[in-house]
């Protein structure tokens, strides 16, 4: 596993292969699946990681989650943004791309 990016305005996120990131209607939540388990994710997580598929950068991304979570502050979004993605990176569940 590489070291963890730390996210800057113009990093570009997907999920890492080893995981596949699905609905499960059994869970009523969007998972990540590994060959180890699953990981249930909240509705915040899901929509951060729909968004890491390469075509999103940082600011791009806190964009779309400002328009859809309207009302919240755009600093708070961009904080927690950058947080949530420096513990999925930590994790191994997605990696930065050029």
């Amino acid at each position: 596993m590489t070291s963890p990016t730390l996210p800057t305005p113009e990093h570009r996120y997907v999920i890492n292969p080893l995981f596949l990131f699905r609905w499960e209607a059994s869970q009523n939540a969007h998972v990540l699946l590994y060959p180890e388990g699953v990981v249930k994710l909240n509705a915040s997580a899901a929509s951060i990681l729909k968004l890491c598929n390469g075509t999103y950068n940082v600011t791009q991304m806190v964009d779309h989650l400002s328009e859809r979570y309207d009302g919240s502050p755009r600093e708070l979004i961009g904080q927690s943004l950058i947080k949530f993605l420096e513990a999925a990176d930590a994790k191994g569940w997605i990696n930065a791309v050029a």
